[in-house]
């Protein structure tokens, strides 16, 4: 698809409107967010997505309660928090299905700051599309480079066409072209070791009885399954590479591994699961960035800070990456130093969880039997809101204090 260089065009919307203008690349959640409190600061924005439609896959995610904070900002939350489920009690087992613990998630919603919701991925991309229009998109256009210098930052697209604006986001996931044109010497992303798999089932939630979720914990495994809303059930199953060296790598024949591992009641939760309602994944992460943009060009959500899922915080963070960059560039002045502010405190945040995430997704793909004696031994003893609030990390009284 050709697109115009919208030099001119900016300039006289600018001009008429007095508001400046953003270019976002990548309409997945982080860069929708973008655009919704870019838009709410008074910018012009436009969001450009390779794909031929803004979709997200229908997996689900574990919102936090600082991802709910967030869309609250946002003025988003209330149709996500209605079509998702609010976990109320889970028990946390074996793979053979003996329990281990128990948990009342009601209980402990002091200790990380208030209920989170498990909601479908659509949902909540849904949500913030239509908030923040769909004329902003520009869909079936593939971004290949930035230009930062200068005081009106420009992509390059596929095409060989160029667009302008005052400032760019890049927002375009864990194999961001910004980032690559940005540091082009970065090593490739770093492995952990486990290969996962997820998906979404319909009509199985009533296996579960009064739980609102099971996850499991065995040598080189960690598996939940959780509802997500009405009568839908988002799974995940994170095995080590080791254990999967003769599965091939579709869905169907890792689910079929995973149920002979795991009890019977897992397989009749998720044993039903459609393939197209499935997805395997290789878990990988980066090292956090000595910098993450230049002049008026910055990074956002995975592009910025690709998290393992084992924090449970990459959706959320790129949320609060969203309403922080609204906050500093709502009156600044000077784009650039809102920009470095902007990334000096997110990049803190975002860094302290990366390592989190390394060391619990360590303790979850373990196979050593004195380890995993001790992390179970730990799930069994240790007060009940700290095994909730392992499982639910990021909360922290204002996420934007030092902005």
């Amino acid at each position: 698809m050709k697109v115009p260089d919208c030099t001119v065009s900016c300039a006289i919307i600018a001009g008429v409107t007095g508001a400046r203008s953003a270019l976002i690349v990548g309409a997945g959640i982080g860069g929708l967010a973008a655009g919704l409190a870019l838009k709410r600061a008074g910018w012009n924005v436009r969001i450009f997505e390779r794909a031929a439609n803004p979709r997200e896959l229908g997996f689900a995610l574990l919102l936090a309660p600082n991802a709910i904070a967030a869309l609250e900002e946002l003025g988003v939350a209330g149709p996500v928090l209605t079509a998702g489920a609010r976990p109320t009690s889970a028990e946390v087992r074996r793979p053979d299905g003996r329990v281990l613990r128990r948990l009342d998630i009601g209980d402990s919603h002091r200790a990380i700051g208030g209920a989170p919701v498990v909601a479908l991925r659509t949902i909540l991309h849904g949500a913030l599309l239509d908030a923040v229009g769909r004329e902003t998109l520009t869909l079936e256009t593939e971004v290949t480079g930035v230009s930062a210098a200068g005081s009106h930052p420009s992509i390059t697209l596929a095409s060989g066409d160029t667009v302008k604006a005052d400032l760019v986001v890049g927002a375009d996931g864990v194999h961001s072209a910004i980032r690559r044109a940005l540091h082009p010497t970065e090593p490739p992303a770093r492995p952990s070791g486990l290969r996962a798999l997820r998906g979404v089932v319909s009509g199985t939630s009533h296996h579960f009885g009064s739980l609102a979720g099971v996850l499991y914990l065995g040598r080189g495994l960690e598996s939940a399954a959780v509802k997500a809303g009405a009568d839908v059930v988002y799974f995940y199953i994170s095995l080590r590479e080791d254990l999967l060296a003769d599965v091939p790598r579709d869905p169907a024949s890792m689910l079929a591994r995973a149920v002979e591992i795991l009890d019977q009641r897992f397989g009749t939760v998720a044993g039903p699961t459609r393939l197209e309602d499935m997805r395997v994944d290789d878990l990988f992460d980066r090292d956090p960035l000595p910098y993450w943009g230049t002049h008026q060009v910055t990074l956002l959500g995975d592009a910025a800070h690709p998290l393992l899922p084992h924090t449970g915080q990459g959706a959320a963070q790129a949320l609060e990456d969203a309403v922080a960059l609204g906050r500093v560039l709502s009156h600044a002045g000077h784009v650039p130093d809102a920009l470095r502010h902007y990334e000096r405190v997110r990049a803190k945040r975002t860094t302290t969880l990366l390592y989190q995430g390394r060391r619990y997704a360590g303790a979850m793909r373990t196979a050593n039997p004195l380890l995993c004696w001790a992390r179970d031994s730990a799930v069994r003893l240790v007060p009940r809101w700290i095994v909730v609030r392992s499982f639910v990390m990021g909360q922290k009284a204002d996420p934007y204090e030092d902005l």
